[in-house]
């Protein structure tokens, strides 16, 4: 199938496949889309334990897929994030995840959700450069 004008797929083998049908992440507008993202490690499967870390793989599985538009978390501005364990698990995660981000922070939506076996999931959008690179 193809893709509709002005929107492009971004796919990488550096970040987990995705598990139904959707893509890592879609380039529309100026701003590249990605899908909400898991703590699995692309080369290994395993999920690491604690919401630290889980955010602390999250953030390099998106980040895997900014790279392959040469971008960056710099470029990023607007996160969401689904904890399984909001109360208990959010000091933790946003610990793990101020490791990952400088001033101006992207703009942030923190939730809880039921995950599946997981502690956290995070999407986010990032601002391409103009003017915008290549498919």
């Amino acid at each position: 199938m193809s893709e509709p004008t002005g929107r492009r797929a971004v796919h990488t083998p550096r970040a987990p496949r995705p598990a139904g049908a959707y893509s890592q992440g879609v380039v529309a507008g100026g701003f590249l889309f990605t899908a909400g993202f898991g703590p699995q490690d692309p080369a290994t499967g395993a999920v690491p334990e604690g919401v630290g870390a889980q955010t602390a793989q999250v953030l390099r599985n998106i980040g895997a897929v900014l790279a392959e538009r040469g971008l960056t978390l710099r470029d990023v501005v607007k996160v969401t994030a689904h904890l399984q364990h909001l109360r208990r698990d959010f000091a933790a995660y946003d610990e793990a995840y101020g490791e990952f981000f400088a001033e101006p922070c992207p703009v942030r939506t923190t939730v809880g959700s039921d995950l599946m076996d997981i502690l956290v999931e995070i999407d986010v959008v990032a601002l391409l450069p103009e003017p915008y690179p290549p498919g």
